[in-house]
Formats: C-alpha cells, structure tokens, sequence
C-alpha cells in the first residue's frame, strides 16, 4: 500500500493540487548556454558611448599641432612655393577628412578587424615588395627617392609609406594571432616562432627601404605586443643579443652613412666633421637652446628662417621649444602623456584580448614615435627620420594615424570604463 502523501510511481503530490509533481530538473546555468551560442559582432557598434577625455586629448593635440605646423612652415613654403600656406593648406584638408573618417570608424566595429586581419597582412606585404620592385627597376616615378632611400610610393593622386600600413598591419595580425593562442603563448613553437617570422619578413623588407627608424619601430611594437601577449622573457633577452649582434653587424658592413650619424651624435659641434652632416642637429639644438623657459613667442622662430632643413617635418619639435620654450614643450608632452594614458587605460578594459592587443598596439605606436622623434630633435639618439605625431607634415600619415584613433575609440565604446 502506498505511503501518505505519496501515488503509486513515488510522485509526490502537492497539498491543494490533483495531480502529482514530477521533480525539477536541473537547468542549464545562463552563462553556459550564453557561452555555446556563435558569437555575432555587428558591422557598427555605437555601444555605450565613445571616450570623451581620449576624444579631447587628440583634437587638442590635433588643434596644437595644425598651429604649430603653420608656424614653423610658412617660411619654407614661401620661399619653395611662393606661397606661405603650401603645407598647411593641405594638411588641414586631410584634417578635416581625418577627424571625419576618424568619428566614422568609431563607430564601425573594432571586431571586424579579427576577421580581415590576413587581409590587411597581405595587402602591406604587397605594398612592401611592389616598392622594392619599382626601387630596384628604377621606376621612380612611382617609388619616389630621398637621398639614399626610397620610403614613398607616389600614384600621383596620393602617395604614402608601405612601411605605415606595415605598422598597422603587424598591430592587427598578432593581436589577432595572439588571441587565438593565448593559452599557448608560453611555448616556443605558438609563442615565439610565428611572430618572429613576420617580424623578421616586416624588418627586411622595411630595411631594404633604407628606412632603419621605421624597422626599429616595427621590432619594438612586435616585442611589446609578444610581451603583454605571454611571450617568456628569456626569449626577448635573446633577441635583444641578436639585435644588438645585427646592427653592429650592418654598420660594419655598410658603415659610410651609419656611422657618421653615430659620430654627429656624440658630438655635433665638431669641426673635423662634415657641417652638411651636422647642419641640421646643431640648429635643431640652436633652436632649443634658443626658446629658453617660456619660448621666443608664437611665430617668432628665428631657426625656420631656412636654417633649419625642411622645420615641418621631423623637427618641428624643434621650433615648438624654440616658440613655446620649456613650459610650452613640457605641456604638449604632458598631453602626449596624458593620451597615451587614456589609450591605454581603455585597452587594459576591453571586453576582449583582441581589443586590448589592438588598442595596446595603436597606443604603442604612438607612444614610440613621439619619444623617439623628441629623442631625435634633443640628440638624446642619433638622428633618423622619424615623424612627431599630429604635428609633422604629411597627410596620408595623418589620416592613418587618425583613422588609428577611431578604432581606438570603438574600443572605448565597449570596454569598462567610465564613461565622462
């Protein structure tokens, strides 16, 4: 006879009810099923709003370099030109685009660069080889000469350095990489091995430009990149001692040029050197020395005045010390700082490791060129050319480095920060 309370199959019933009540089953938890289903990533993402502080920092240092620019090319360009707004007539045309294409890509999302990583990859290898090609067929109507490099494919309508979307290229491809092997990093074989193959495709096809600066950068943003990605740091010992062996190698071997940028280095003021090799260092530090604490006033560089070679480019950090002085340099590299904090920040809470890598990688990037550049125009390292972000000339430079920032702030508008 069947207990109290209780059917003939041990179902129990429910005081008030007629029927009996199997017992529950257990659900599958929330997250598990959340974390089975595909991931679908839309091809725009507005989230929950882009950064406001990091949006501040780049038009500020976007504003601050326009002016800056005017300032130090108006000079050059009249007596080039014959017109005093030559360059920054057309750098804020790219401006203007850039901060457009920039606001746009914000909102296109930052995911979508996992799937063309391989794409972007390519198309930098291509670009790379076909400027080598067109060098070494001596087409130079297409890649452009500089003294003893060729860095520039001109198509006419546009022209630019392969060796910037390289830069872009390698960020995108090991963030993607590294995200799909976080696990393995620690291994030599997924680690180390594939990343040292692209490094080392990138850094020779980069340095048969002649472009050395460009290739240190490339090494230096793969390294970080590897690092933050797992790489074990006994491998990035060796690879500094290989480094290292490889550029004494090549000034033994190429000496000439390399080593007299070595020799005005330690001592640009000498006079058993060629002044054509020294020139451009001793009034880039003329023009520092010049600027004192507070500057000589906006517009009032005297060293622009076709002392400095070409003052738009590569030292223009030169006349901001000279115009703005100390206090004026030290605020522009506060706001350098302060960018690069926020660029930071926001990639260290991303809601992924491929948005953390990507962003990492833009801020890097960044980072290294601006450092190196005022290394550079201090003659803190030896003279290369090397460009300051925002203020040197060049339009396609800067719309890459603007749409660079977009993606930046696509990341912000998912990850966990707060949101000003």
């Amino acid at each position: 006879m069947a207990a109290a309370g209780r059917t003939a199959r041990g179902l129990r019933r429910v005081p008030g009810t007629a029927a009996p009540q199997a017992p529950r089953t257990r659900q599958e938890p929330r997250e598990e099923r959340r974390r089975r289903r595909p991931v679908q990533y839309k091809l725009f993402s507005l989230g929950a709003g882009l950064d406001m502080p990091l949006l501040i920092f780049i038009l500020v240092l976007l504003a601050i370099g326009l002016v800056m620019l005017f300032s130090a090319s108006y000079a050059y360009s009249y007596f080039h030109y014959g017109n005093s707004y030559f360059f920054i007539s057309r750098q804020a045309v790219f401006a203007v685009a850039g901060v457009i294409a920039m606001l746009v890509i914000s909102t296109f999302d930052y995911h979508r660069f996992h799937q063309l990583a391989i794409v972007i990859f390519g198309i930098s290898v291509f670009l790379l080889v076909f400027l080598l090609i067109c060098r070494y067929a001596h087409i130079e109507s297409i890649a452009r000469p500089e003294g003893t490099a060729t860095r520039w494919l001109d198509f006419g309508f546009v022209s630019f350095q392969p060796s910037e979307i390289a830069k872009f290229a390698l960020i995108v491809m090991f963030a993607h990489m590294i995200s799909q092997n976080l696990e393995k990093m620690g291994t030599f074989r997924y680690g180390v091995v594939p990343y040292v193959g692209i490094l080392a495709l990138f850094a020779a096809l980069i340095y048969l430009e002649d472009h050395l600066s460009a290739t240190l950068i490339i090494l230096a943003l793969g390294a970080i990149l590897m690092f933050v990605g797992g790489t074990k740091p006994k491998w990035f010992i060796l690879g500094i001692i290989l480094l290292a062996a490889g550029l004494t190698a090549i000034l033994m071997v190429k000496g000439g040029y390399q080593v007299s940028r070595i020799m005005v280095w330690l001592d640009p003021f000498s006079s058993e050197l060629d002044p054509d090799l020294t020139h451009q260092t001793r009034q880039s530090l003329y023009a520092i020395g010049s600027g004192g604490l507070l500057g000589v006033g906006l517009g009032q560089s005297r060293q622009k005045y076709l002392y400095l070679p070409e003052p738009q480019n590569d030292f223009i950090f030169a006349v901001v010390c000279e115009e703005l002085g100390m206090v004026g340099a030290l605020v522009i590299i506060v706001l350098f700082a302060m960018l690069i904090w926020r660029g930071v920040y926001i990639s260290v809470h991303a809601k992924d490791k491929f948005g953390m890598l990507l962003g990492l990688g833009i801020t890097f990037q960044v980072g290294l060129q601006t450092v190196l550049n005022i290394c550079v125009v201090t003659n803190t390292i030896p003279n290369t050319g090397i460009s300051l972000p925002f203020f040197s000339y060049g339009g396609t430079a800067l719309l890459m480095l603007l749409g660079q920032m977009g993606i930046l702030l696509n990341i912000s508008r998912s990850a966990n920060v707060e949101k000003t």
